[in-house]
């Protein structure tokens, strides 16, 4: 059908609403990367098959739902059973049965596929009790695990495209943006500039054309927010850029995809081709003046094309290398002409924030970080995954309330948040609030959103030398402070994990970071030294440790440690199959001994044993 205007707009509205309501038991399946990954495919053919052989062919597609991510990537494939709220985790092909009859059409509850409560091992039924979704605040991921991730007239029943709608018969470009300004909506991309300002500076500059790009490259290691996003909700991408460029005048967009993401490709391709035919993309769209196309250009995975000069020269076709930040984007940006960019958790929120008003998303939040922030929870902790919280939330919250706390009840050492540019925060600033100013303040940053937990087997040092190994290896060589100082300050870290630091080497690291961020062209190299810098300001003790003592205290840096057999050892010989170097000698029932001269310091052997008779050291 073309939608011509706002009345074909809401009439598919209507008859998407009729539907859910005629068909309220429905079968939702995650098929976000991770589940499809664990063989949700499987499973929704089975669901398939399954309502097909209880005679519900005919409504099918009302019935079964193919999600986008739901956020618990861990514990999928996940499948739940509306409206019951009822949740299924780790499911296969052979509970498919079970489920339709007991629980689809009866209404029961199958036990052992609850998710069971990492804290006192009970089981919980429903979706919104168990603790890793009820803390939660879901704006930027609303339709995520509720709408079939590639069907238009579902995000159209959910209220998709009235914002859009709303702009452009009901509001001027000024509107737009003083809307989205007085939101305090800040650039979700690791910047926090103001989106409505951004917008406004871009607007006013008189050019040619003026050019909306999505950013969706999410370079950062564990970070898989907007890919799921993407994924997922691909028209309320969509709906934010046209809004975008309703504010500003832009008639063309693009949305940067790193090639690694290659659902969030094909759903977004869909969305595009489904708007196109039905006329919410091209010419005079609902009927307005307002035009605008949207293209997806793929990156090829550098981290430095997350930066926006960089991004901008991909796109148009150039090797992507940053500029000096003197000129911004929003003045010369692609092809030289005013461009907005927002990451797309940005664009997300927009069409909300015009639906339901300024006042209402500022509500939310703090002052001076309003909404909410979409991380990605990984690392030693319970509950891993995708999730989505109110600013000012304190790390405590996240990490213990919906993260179930640390995993094997270790202490909590540090958190990592802002990717490779980010910093680590110690245990005694839990209750710091998650907010840009906030995590500023403490040397780190918010980033695009992840967060990575450590318990106290982790070396801050050598977590450090990772974060330093991936910025080296993603430079683009373009600037010397960045290429050549980020590389000699792994290879004094590297030292210093071999056990062949010396203490000077503290003061030059200092000394060489503050250079590096002086004289970087771009944000890599500007805030690339900030994990090592956090690291060396709330966990000296460790490089002292390394350095003076020659020890690594976590029992990782294999240069540093030795494993030795405690005489607890009972002789059950899992030990010995499990080296691969032969360094373990001993017969059943005996305690057995590790020859030091060809022990390798792998692990293996400690990962094995169930005893507690291997000691680190």
């Amino acid at each position: 059908m073309t939608i011509k205007n706002v009345k074909d707009l809401n009439k598919i509205r209507k008859t998407s609403l009729a539907t859910q309501k005629k068909h309220p038991k429905k079968v939702l399946v995650c098929c976000g990367t991770g589940c499809i990954a664990n063989g949700a495919l499987k499973i929704v053919d089975s669901v398939r098959d399954g309502l097909e052989k209880r005679n519900l062919k005919d409504v099918t597609v009302e019935i079964l739902k193919e999600t986008g991510c739901h956020g618990f990537c861990e514990l999928g494939p996940l499948v739940i059973i509306e409206p019951q709220e009822t949740f299924y985790t780790k499911v296969k092909p052979k509970h498919i049965e079970d489920i339709l009859d007991k629980s689809f059409l009866d209404n029961e509850v199958i036990e052992p596929l609850l998710f069971t409560n990492p804290v006192d091992g009970s089981k919980i039924t429903k979706y919104n009790d168990i603790s890793f979704f009820k803390h939660q605040q879901r704006i930027a991921l609303r339709n995520l695990g509720k709408i079939s991730a590639h069907d238009m007239n579902e995000y159209i029943g959910v209220d998709g495209y009235q914002a859009l709608a709303k702009v452009l018969f009901e509001m001027t470009p000024d509107e737009v943006i003083g809307e989205v300004t007085k939101s305090g909506l800040r650039g979700r991309g690791g910047g926090g500039f103001s989106a409505g300002r951004k917008w406004k500076i871009c607007k006013d500059i008189k050019a040619d054309k003026h050019y909306v790009i999505c950013n969706g490259d999410e370079g950062d290691p564990g970070a898989f927010m907007d890919r799921s996003i993407m994924e997922g909700d691909p028209h309320g991408v969509l709906e934010g850029m046209m809004i975008a460029a309703y504010a500003i005048g832009a008639k063309e967009g693009y949305i940067y995809v790193r090639d690694e993401y290659p659902l969030a490709v094909k759903h977004l391709e869909k969305a595009i081709l489904d708007c196109e035919r039905t006329g919410l993309l091209g010419e005079n769209i609902l009927g307005s003046d307002f035009s605008f196309t949207i293209k997806i250009a793929r990156g090829a995975g550098a981290f430095v094309c997350g930066e926006s000069s960089a991004l901008m020269k991909s796109v148009a076709g150039e090797v992507g290398e940053p500029r000096a930040k003197y000129v911004r984007s929003v003045v010369k940006g692609l092809y030289d002409e005013p461009t907005v960019l927002n990451n797309v958790e940005t664009l997300v929120n927009v069409p909300t924030i015009i639906r339901k008003g300024a006042d209402w998303y500022s509500s939310i939040g703090t002052k001076k970080s309003t909404g909410t922030q979409v991380f990605s929870l990984v690392g030693k902790v319970r509950n891993t995954g995708l999730i989505e919280v109110p600013m000012g939330i304190t790390l405590r919250e996240i990490i213990f309330d919906i993260g179930g706390g640390i995993l094997d009840d270790r202490p909590f050492k540090a958190v990592q948040t802002g990717g490779p540019s980010g910093g680590c925060i110690p245990e005694s600033m839990l209750d710091l609030p998650v907010d840009f100013d906030s995590l500023t303040e403490v040397g780190s940053m918010m980033g695009s959103g992840g967060l990575i937990v450590m318990d106290d087997k982790t070396c801050i040092v050598d977590i450090a030398k990772y974060f330093l190994e991936f910025l080296v290896e993603e430079s683009c060589g373009k600037c010397t402070p960045c290429c050549e100082g980020l590389y000699q300050l792994l290879k004094i870290v590297e030292r210093i994990c071999a056990g062949k630091g010396v203490e000077a080497d503290i003061e030059k690291m200092e000394r060489l970071s503050e250079n590096i961020m002086l004289g970087s062209l771009c944000g890599l190299g500007k805030s690339g030294p900030n994990p090592l810098m956090s690291t060396l300001k709330y966990f000296k003790d460790e490089y002292i440790a390394h350095i003076k003592d020659k020890k690594c205290p976590a029992g990782v840096c294999p240069e540093l440690i030795t494993y030795e057999i405690l005489d607890n050892c009972t002789g059950c010989m899992a030990c010995i199959p499990a080296c691969g170097y032969d360094a373990i000698e001993g017969k059943k029932k005996e305690v057995h001994v590790i020859t030091q001269d060809k022990c390798t310091k792998c692990g293996a052997c400690y990962a094995v044993c169930n005893f507690d008779s291997i000691l680190v050291s």
